[in-house]
């Protein structure tokens, strides 16, 4: 259950707009938005940030799904991983392609720069921060500076969001969750502390 109850309703009119905006893209409000409403500048410039980053940019919005999947389940955060693979399957992503995104390594079903960015992602995510300079240096044999800087955001981006939702123990939506019940649970993903 979440440890700070989330607004339900927003308290300015600003907000409205925005959780309406959200809801229609994403079919519901994050919980998470509903928590940072507590502090509404927060979730103004939140809301701005993430879609920037998620929103606009030269990756596709698929890759991106998968660098924050990947970054979010090297975090531990099991709301960001429902999350992440239920976007990412919004986005494009097959299941078969978002089951196999730990196997990235030695799956053809990911290109070399896909394997790029999720090897980042993958060790941007642990704690401490496991990225060495080759991990860069491979990224940007397949990706642009400009392009890099995406990769790191969305990374970053999932960071915060890891950190918030479980400090907060963010309740899971019923989209995400019963994705992630019929989906990832079958790699051992759980609720845990994000349940109702």
């Amino acid at each position: 259950m979440t440890l700070l109850n989330p607004y339900n309703t927003p308290p300015s009119k600003e907000l409205e707009t925005l959780f309406n905006l959200v809801s229609q893209s994403m079919g519901f409000v994050p919980n998470s938005m509903r928590t940072m409403a507590h502090w509404p500048e927060l979730l103004q410039h939140f809301s701005q940030l993430a879609g920037t980053i998620l929103n606009t940019g030269l990756l596709p919005a698929d890759l991106k799904q998968l660098i924050a999947h990947v970054a979010s389940t090297a975090s531990g955060c099991q709301y960001c991983q429902a999350h992440t693979g239920h976007q990412a399957v919004h986005k494009g992503v097959t299941k078969e392609k978002l089951m196999a995104a730990f196997e990235f390594k030695t799956s053809d079903l990911f290109s070399h720069a896909e394997k790029a960015a999720l090897d980042v992602a993958l060790h941007a995510g642990t704690s401490p921060n496991g990225i060495e300079p080759t991990h860069m240096q491979t990224l940007l044999n397949h990706f642009n500076e400009r392009e890099a800087v995406e990769i790191i955001s969305v990374i970053s981006l999932f960071g915060f969001l890891n950190r918030w939702n479980d400090s907060l123990a963010t309740t899971l939506e019923s989209g995400p969750l019963e994705f992630a019940e019929a989906t990832l649970s079958k790699t051992g993903w759980e609720p845990g502390k994000h349940s109702t």
